[in-house]
């Protein structure tokens, strides 16, 4: 059986949700994550960041946007040092103006892709995957790359089936 990794960032505590802001005690990418790890029994490995973002949806967005302009890679508490021994990574993340929380790149560019499988995995509000697959395909050198998928954050909740039923399509030959 492949052997499979969960790479993920998740906000926690207030978050854009249907139009509206919304505290969340578990983030949504968080959710689906742990459905990608029930379906095909991976490690999950959380991204956190030394500074943490603003508890404030509004300057967490704003210092998100200003992180991607500046191409920044801000710290993590602790990193991944290799990924051998994988043969399917997944990378979760909110689609923040397009693409991964900056965060995300930190961590995957210290890493080594090559003959992994690697699908992109997004919640959004609307964006989908936005420039996710794209990205991926520029940082994670080496890698063959599965179907990606967008997760409505608001639906994360709801979409254990869905996310189920692809995570063990991709695993397989997707």
């Amino acid at each position: 059986m492949a052997k499979n990794l969960i790479i993920y960032y998740s906000r926690k505590g207030q978050n854009y949700w249907n139009g509206s802001i919304k505290s969340l005690t578990k983030g949504n990418t968080e959710i689906v994550a742990e459905f990608i790890q029930k379906a095909v029994d991976g490690d999950l490995f959380e991204i956190e960041t030394v500074k943490s973002y603003d508890a404030d949806y509004y300057k967490c967005i704003d210092d998100a946007q200003d992180e991607l302009r500046k191409n920044a890679r801000p710290e993590l508490k602790r990193y991944l040092d290799s990924i051998d021994g994988y043969e399917n990574v997944f990378v979760c993340g909110p689609c923040w103006w397009g693409t991964y929380p900056m965060a995300m790149f930190t961590q995957l560019e210290k890493l080594d892709f090559t003959g992994k499988k690697v699908m992109a995995v997004m919640t959004h509000e609307g964006s989908g995957l936005g420039s996710s697959e794209r990205d991926l395909k520029k940082i994670c050198k080496g890698a063959a790359f599965g179907k990606g998928l967008a997760v409505h954050g608001a639906d994360a909740g709801k979409s254990e089936g869905t996310v189920i039923s692809w995570a063990k399509k991709v695993t397989v030959g997707g």
